[in-house]
């Protein structure tokens, strides 16, 4: 077995997805409002990886809102368990935010930072340790 394959899904299994760990771009904790709705949680933990990379097998149901930026949200789960698995922003469709808890081995993870510090809830704080946004951090724009 390569250890470089991350594998991972929904909790009844007919959701499965695999990409390789040096496509990973980053992993972040996310504390906005809309992250801790869809979650249940304090925040969402997202491992970003290019959409091009990620091997899906089995139908995601998608459920799109606008964020909290204003950007448009695709969240996808299990249509049979209901398990968060990937998500996207409609504006950025290259990149899927794979959730962490959704990965059947997620130790070797190493988050960067934490977005949104400003809608941080005190029963789920901030890693201070971690560089941290109090909203989505400034991307350079493309020339």
């Amino acid at each position: 077995m390569d250890k470089d394959i991350v594998k991972g899904g929904c909790l009844c299994k007919s959701v499965k997805y695999e990409f390789n760990k040096p496509d990973v771009i980053s992993a972040h904790h996310c504390h906005c409002k809309d992250c801790q709705k869809s979650t249940g949680s304090g925040k969402a933990t997202i491992v970003l990886v290019p959409s091009r990379l990620i091997k899906v097998d089995g139908k995601i149901k998608f459920f799109t809102v606008t964020g909290t930026d204003g950007s448009h949200v695709s969240r996808g789960f299990c249509p049979n368990c209901g398990s968060p698995i990937i998500s996207f922003l409609e504006e950025m469709k290259e990149v899927k935010f794979v959730k962490a808890g959704s990965l059947n081995d997620s130790t070797w993870i190493k988050i960067d930072s934490n977005f949104w510090s400003s809608s941080a809830v005190k029963w789920a704080p901030i890693n201070s340790l971690l560089a941290t946004f109090t909203h989505n951090p400034e991307t350079p724009s493309s020339n």
